[in-house]
């Protein structure tokens, strides 16, 4: 598990679109049908990382404090499940169960959907404002395992927190920090 940063998606690109399989209920999502009236967080994630696994409550926090603002939330794995079979959809399914995740958990097997979002790590961040155009992509927070910070959600917090109210978001945002997404080869 190599330590890896974002890509940085360039800020003002157009949400990717998607059609992903949800592990939790079997539906189809796609972002529209995800998306919040105000925004939308996209979140690359999976169940065996430990700085996922670190900050997994907060992540099921931040969305029950954010969702009921107009912001849509979704998570999506795109980990190659024959060589890390701990990220295997039916995993996925008692991971979503097991944090209380209130938004869909999204298998991306095919991978093209974190190729779009050029998704490079777990957990990797971006949020989407209203008519679909990138305003903050980084980390959550700057907590990792073994650091001793807490997990607040700090970063992406005040950038939803300036979406909602009509501020410019900072564009100075820092990477996210975790496991490489496992590519298949």
């Amino acid at each position: 598990m190599a330590r890896t940063p974002s890509n940085m998606l360039a800020l003002g690109t157009k949400a990717p679109d998607f059609s992903l399989p949800n592990t939790v209920d079997s539906k189809t999502y796609s972002f529209d049908k995800i998306s919040g009236t105000r925004g939308t967080v996209v979140m690359f994630i999976c169940n065996h990382c430990p700085y996922v696994i670190h900050v997994m409550e907060g992540i099921t926090a931040l969305a029950k404090d954010y969702q009921n603002n107009g912001i849509g939330f979704v998570a999506i794995s795109s980990n190659d499940v024959v060589n890390y079979p701990d990220d295997d959809p039916a995993i996925m399914k008692e991971t979503a169960k097991k944090y209380g995740f209130s938004f869909p958990y999204l298998y991306d097997e095919s991978q093209d959907v974190a190729k779009a979002y050029d998704a490079a790590c777990t957990p990797d961040f971006y949020l989407f404002d209203a008519e679909k155009t990138l305003v903050y992509r980084g980390q959550m927070d700057s907590s990792r395992p073994k650091n001793e910070l807490p997990v607040t959600g700090k970063d992406l917090r005040t950038a939803l927190d300036a979406l909602l109210s009509g501020k410019t978001i900072d564009t100075l945002q820092k990477p996210s920090l975790g496991c490489n997404i496992k590519w298949k080869v």
